[in-house]
C-alpha cells in the first residue's frame, strides 16, 4: 500500500499555492497529476437522482483523452459517481476526503476500496488533516475550500438550497475559479442550488461540448479515439448502430437478435464503459 507523506509547502499544487490562506499542512498519498493539467472539481448532491448521475457520467466521459483531472471529495453519490467515471475513462482523479487519508481514517468506509482504486490508477487521496483524523462536521467545509482552490473551476451536479455543495460553490467564486451547474428539473428540489447559481452568474453546462469549452478546449482540440478492437461482431455493430443516440427497443431490433441475448450484449457495453442510457437512450461514450 502506499505510502502517505506530508507534502512541504513549496510542493503544494500552484493553485493552492496561490491562495489567501493556503493550508497549513497537506498530506498526500499516491501522486498528484501534473500542474499543467486543468483541474475541475467535480460535486453534487449525495441523494441524487437518475437524471443526475447519467448528467455526471456523460458530461465526464465527454472529457476522455483531454488534458483533465477530476477532482471530487469521496463523498456518497455525485461525487463517487465523478471518481469512477474518471477511472471508467482513463482521466486522472483526484479525492480530497472530509477525514485523514489512513486505511483506518477514510470516509466514508464504503469507498475505501475506490480510494485504494483511485491510488492504484495514478491518482492521489489528498487530505490538510491528520492522516488518523476521523470526519467531523467542520472538516468537509474545510476540505471543500481545499477542492475549490486546487481547481481552475468547479462543476456543481444537484443541490438542494441549503445543501453543503453548495459551499464549494461559495469557495469557488471567493477564489476566483469559474463555476460551473447543470440545470434540472423546476419540479426537484436537487435543481434548487443548481438554479440559485445560475441566478448569481455561475455557467449552466447542458452538453459536454460547453463543458469542454467552458473549460478552454475548442472543438478543434484531438480526442482520443476508442479503441474497438477487442470486441466482438456484434458489439461492433452495437457501436455503429449508436452513431446517433437510440432507445433500447430501437437498437434492439437494429441488432436482430433475441431480447435476452441483445439485453445481455447492452449490459456487457455498459460495464465496458463504451456505451450509457440517458434520458431513456443509449449513446456511445
Amino acid at each position: 500500500m502506499d505510502s502517505i507523506r506530508e507534502l512541504l509547502p513549496d510542493e503544494y499544487p500552484l493553485r493552492l499555492r496561490e491562495m489567501h490562506k493556503p493550508p497549513e499542512r497537506l498530506y498526500i498519498r499516491g501522486e498528484l497529476p501534473p500542474s499543467h493539467l486543468i483541474y475541475l472539481t467535480v460535486v453534487g448532491a449525495r441523494a441524487y437522482s437518475p437524471y443526475g448521475k447519467d448528467v455526471c457520467e456523460t458530461l465526464i466521459a465527454g472529457l476522455a483523452g483531454l488534458p483533465v483531472v477530476i477532482v471530487s471529495g469521496l463523498a456518497l453519490g455525485i461525487d463517487s459517481i465523478a471518481h469512477r467515471a474518471a477511472l471508467r475513462h482513463k482521466i486522472p482523479t483526484v479525492a480530497v476526503p472530509g477525514s485523514g487519508i489512513s486505511r483506518d481514517a477514510i470516509y466514508p468506509r464504503a469507498h475505501l476500496s475506490l480510494a485504494d482504486e483511485i491510488v492504484k490508477n495514478g491518482g492521489a487521496l489528498l487530505s490538510p488533516f491528520p492522516p488518523d483524523m476521523k470526519a467531523t462536521d467542520w472538516s468537509f467545509p474545510v476540505r471543500n475550500r481545499v477542492m475549490a482552490g486546487l481547481s481552475q473551476a468547479v462543476l456543481i451536479i444537484e443541490a438542494e438550497k441549503k445543501s453543503g455543495t453548495l459551499i464549494t460553490g461559495k469557495y469557488a467564486t471567493e477564489l476566483n475559479r469559474d463555476v460551473l451547474t447543470v440545470p434540472g428539473s423546476i419540479f426537484s428540489p436537487l435543481s434548487e442550488g443548481p438554479h440559485l447559481l445560475i441566478r448569481l452568474g455561475a455557467t449552466p453546462i447542458t452538453t459536454t461540448a460547453e463543458l469542454r469549452e467552458a473549460l478552454g478546449f475548442k472543438d478543434t482540440t484531438p480526442v482520443v479515439a476508442r479503441d474497438y478492437s477487442d470486441l466482438t461482431e456484434d458489439e461492433r455493430r452495437a457501436i455503429e448502430a449508436l452513431a446517433s443516440p437510440r432507445p433500447r427497443e430501437e437498437l434492439i431490433e437494429i441488432l436482430d437478435m433475441e431480447i435476452d441475448e441483445a439485453n445481455a450484449l447492452i449490459s456487457a457495453l455498459e460495464l465496458k464503459g463504451l456505451i450509457t442510457e440517458t434520458m431513456g437512450e443509449f449513446r456511445r461514450l
